[in-house]
């Protein structure tokens, strides 16, 4: 699901073969301000393409110093960044897993992530970081997908704005890609960004493929183009597209009743159902953490739909199901484990951000649906545990660990860190932040995969959406898939602190 053997490549590459990392000691700093969005920005103008075809063209051990040399004559953190993605989205193919080489893109919006969380000087080593993980991805795609490019739309195809919406939920419905390329082309021209985000939600959280995947690349290109800037949408939107209409085998999902896409049919069908609130109801997260542990997909589906109709908040709803998330992390820590929350996190962020009622409603019942159907796909991957989120206990409730406690035994044994992490919250009312920023921190320094940004951002902005009753546990449950501080520093950051002693 990643490229981290190239990734890891490059992190062991000495300074004879992708160059020595001192130039970043002398590249100017970024400014928080500088690093985010700015609704004031101006837009950038066709002059972006050079630098994409220089990150495109150089090769692999000169682009860094190619990229520093441009930095230091003034190049900006957010042109770097629009030409990283740009060039993910020309050159990576997301097929035939959206996943695998594919995370050089969809990692993107984490990397830019972990850049803000760093000091001004540090913001500029993710970034790097994602250079060199799009090479290594442009590797991997010539050799698995033939050297794939995003080829020139078919202008004499594209529909009139009148037509675009109609011919693009046509192409979507009926899983046909060519139809979709041209269509998106439309809307993109067209469209605004929250009649797409409508639009992409719904498809991206349509049906159970590549893990949730395809909800998160959605999530990843909506908020990376709300910082690079909406003129260039039409290349992203056309890639994700693409992504979006994945599907395994021969069997036009269309014409199928096929596993994946059940869930989202049943809940469309809910949400046309409707209901009228009745009022209070009891502890929703306790609730469904104990459906969870057993209700089938459809049983979820429906579980959240009759809440909803009673009344419930869609703020309780997801915080069950992140809490959920977190168990099932706990219960089996890996790839599938880990991107319940990755998935929730991208859900729930279309949740926040789009204006149709019906559309939100969708979304909170596709989270409760895909929650078993990661618990199923667990259970392929191998054994999976009975912990229980709600019966995590302290440690020890009068001893008195600190933050570096709690980060040495991430190193050693999970559950040890996670009941340490719980004293810790305990004995420290309030200090939750020093345990995420170390959290943080340790990511920034030790992190040497795309999970590793794509998981510490999901759970780090999630954890604002639990409740305080139920906060400490869903950050003791992360660390199953966070840096100890005894993990080997990454050799990036190594060879950048040699360079500046």
């Amino acid at each position: 699901m990643s490229v981290s053997p190239d990734r890891r490549k490059f992190l062991s590459t000495s300074a004879a073969g992708a160059g020595s990392l001192a130039f970043l000691n002398q590249l100017p700093l970024v400014s928080a301000d500088e690093a985010k969005p700015d609704a004031k920005v101006v837009r950038l103008d066709s002059g972006i393409e050079p630098l994409v075809r220089l990150i495109e063209e150089t090769p692999r051990d000169k682009l860094l110093e190619e990229v520093g040399s441009r930095v230091k004559k003034g190049l900006a953190y957010r042109d770097v960044l629009t030409a990283l993605f740009l060039a993910g989205v020309r050159n990576i193919q997301p097929r035939p897993q959206v996943g695998f080489k594919f995370h050089a893109v969809m990692a993107v919006n984490a990397v830019h992530q972990a850049a803000l969380a760093g000091p001004d000087r540090e913001r500029w080593l993710p970034l790097f970081w994602g250079l060199d993980s799009f090479k290594g991805a442009q590797e991997v795609n010539a050799k698995e997908s033939a050297g794939w490019r995003m080829k020139p739309v078919d202008e004499a195809k594209v529909p009139t704005a009148s037509k675009a919406r109609a011919a693009f939920t046509s192409a979507m419905d009926n899983w046909d890609v060519e139809a979709a390329d041209t269509a998106v082309v439309g809307l993109a021209r067209t469209a605004t960004p929250g009649e797409l985000l409508e639009l992409f939600a719904r498809y991206g959280s349509r049906d159970f493929r590549d893990i949730g995947h395809k909800a998160i690349f959605v999530a990843c290109s909506f908020r990376t183009l709300n910082v690079i800037g909406w003129q260039h949408s039409e290349p992203v939107l056309r890639s994700l597209a693409y992504a979006l209409q994945k599907y395994d085998g021969g069997k036009n999902p269309a014409k199928e009743d096929l596993e994946a896409d059940r869930p989202g049919r049943k809940n469309l069908e809910r949400i046309r159902e409707g209901g009228a609130g009745q009022g209070a109801l009891p502890e929703i997260p306790a609730e469904l953490l104990s459906s969870l542990r057993t209700a089938s997909a459809d049983e979820m589906g429906a579980k959240v739909a009759e809440l909803t109709a009673k009344g419930a908040a869609p703020q309780a709803v997801w915080e069950g199901l992140l809490l959920g998330a977190g168990e099932l992390l706990m219960r089996q820590p890996g790839i599938v484990g880990l991107h319940t929350l990755t998935t929730l996190n991208a859900l729930h962020y279309a949740h926040q951000t789009v204006a149709a009622a019906d559309t939100r409603k969708l979304l909170l019942l596709q989270a409760a649906s895909f929650l078993p159907m990661f618990r199923e796909a667990m259970k392929v991957r191998g054994k999976v545990g009975d912990a229980k989120i709600d019966a995590l206990e302290p440690r020890d409730e009068n001893a008195m660990f600190g933050v570096a406690e709690v980060y040495r035994e991430v190193s050693k044994n999970k559950d040890t860190a996670a009941r340490t992490a719980l004293s810790y919250l305990k004995s420290h009312t309030g200090s939750a932040k020093e345990l995420t920023d170390e959290g943080r921190r340790l990511i920034f320094l030790k992190g040497t995969d795309a999970h590793d940004y794509k998981f510490s951002t999901a759970v780090l902005e999630d954890v604002e959406a639990i409740s305080p009753a139920w906060r400490d546990r869903f950050l003791a449950a992360s660390l199953f898939w966070m840096k100890g501080s005894e993990t080997p520093d990454s050799p990036l950051v190594n060879r950048t602190q040699s360079a500046r002693a």
